[in-house]
């Protein structure tokens, strides 16, 4: 039997790692179908001249809950020092006319990308905002949220439930008809509940 020469070996695996390389590249697309996307908005209404004051929204894919997110190692692995997209498939997005007040944090009117970041030692956890204009600049996508640089951050308040809160990402802003400029964002995930309260500067 003959033995092939080295050279000749080298030369063949160059080859079949520059094809493979060469197979890699360019673009590949995905998506395309129909997302599962939330909404939760406030609409703040004139009464006395019949007109739209203001609103803000939050929108938000709806990612399904898994077991295996409620055993603490494993929920730890995934949210000590790092920043959650709060959602799926496309940005959360927070878009708002008004001046609010989140967390007791000034936010201008305009459209904000939002993640939750968790401390590194777990203690305590924030609502994120994102520019987005440097995340298009950047090209960057939710799922690579650890890239995009945070703007500024809320203190929110974290809870783990003894039940099941919601199987699918929940967000709702809850309020009073008597006090509407007061709205608490309360999110629910499987067993955890996370809540910001949000001030809205509302003219007349």
């Amino acid at each position: 039997m003959k033995k092939i020469p080295w050279t000749l070996t080298f030369v063949l695996g160059l080859a079949v790692a520059a094809s493979a390389q060469q197979a890699r590249k360019g673009i590949a697309a995905e998506g395309g179908g129909v997302d599962e996307r939330g909404s939760a908005r406030v609409l703040y209404w004139n009464l006395g001249a019949n007109a739209a004051a203001g609103q803000f929204a939050v929108n938000y894919g709806r990612p399904v809950w898994k077991k295996e997110y409620e055993d603490p190692a494993t929920f730890d692995k995934m949210t000590k020092g790092q920043v959650w997209r709060m959602g799926s498939n496309f940005w959360t997005g927070l878009d708002t006319c008004l001046p609010l007040k989140i967390g007791g944090v000034s936010v201008k009117p305009g459209l904000y990308y939002l993640g939750l970041r968790r401390s590194e030692d777990g203690s305590k956890w924030s609502l994120a905002f994102i520019d987005p204009a440097k995340v298009r600049a950047a090209h960057i996508d939710a799922f690579d949220i650890r890239k995009a640089p945070i703007w500024f951050e809320a203190p929110v308040t974290f809870k783990k439930a003894s039940a099941m809160l919601a199987d699918k990402l929940t967000i709702h802003m809850a309020y009073t008809k008597e006090d509407s400029r007061h709205v608490t964002m309360e999110l629910a995930w499987g067993n955890m509940e996370i809540s910001v309260p949000i001030e809205a500067t509302v003219e007349e």
